[in-house]
């Protein structure tokens, strides 16, 4: 299965198959927000940032956000062709040449035929004057029509302020996360057909 990478912007602030997990991400632009009296001000974040988010493309909000994960820069020129898989990462230990290490059990392939470094964890949180809000806002766009806030709480929900996960999904630049299914053959890149690389 193959989902949407989504185009992000940052808001700081005061599908299981047998064979893959996949996660309609999202290059989101980043913006940081902070809380005023007239409510959040976002600003931009350089570099943009991007958020992997897994959930339906009509859903406008739901749960599960506390699995989703954030490239704090863009992962594609990090990344590893698949082609490349044998003398740049199996050669080298799983040593990417960016420095970033290949997982065989959680590994990110891009519509490309691109193997990614996987994302970091979404910050759900954020601190003000010393205390913890469950909460954090983030500034979305699919770099088309709809620019959204989306708010993830700590318990793993999450809400767009409008538009729907697939409004704000860069649609040109598709990947997808490839975990092995309980018990199932172990799931490498070395397997891939190259001829369906790019993705249509």
């Amino acid at each position: 299965l193959l989902d949407r990478r989504v185009l992000v912007s940052s808001s700081l602030g005061p599908g299981l198959a047998a064979l893959a997990l996949s996660a309609l991400e999202g290059r989101r632009r980043f913006a940081s927000a902070v809380e005023s009296a007239e409510g959040p001000k976002f600003r931009r974040q350089s570099p943009i940032q991007f958020i992997a988010a897994l959930g339906d493309p009509s859903a406008s909000s739901g749960t599960g956000a506390d699995r989703w994960g954030l490239w704090a820069d863009d992962p594609g020129p990090r990344g590893v062709r698949l082609w490349q898989f044998e003398d740049k990462l199996v050669k080298t230990g799983g040593s990417a040449p960016a420095g970033w290490r290949f997982d065989g059990d959680d590994w990110w392939l891009e519509e490309h035929g691109l193997i990614m470094p996987g994302p970091g964890p979404l910050p759900s949180k954020r601190y003000v004057d010393g205390a913890v809000v469950p909460m954090r806002r983030y500034v979305v766009t699919g770099d088309r029509e709809v620019t959204s806030v989306l708010t993830v709480h700590a318990d793993g929900r999450w809400e767009l302020s409008k538009g729907t996960l697939f409004d704000v999904t860069h649609l040109p630049c598709r990947s997808a996360r490839y975990q092995p299914a309980t018990g199932a053959a172990p799931c490498t890149p070395a397997s891939a057909d190259r001829r369906d690389f790019p993705v249509t």
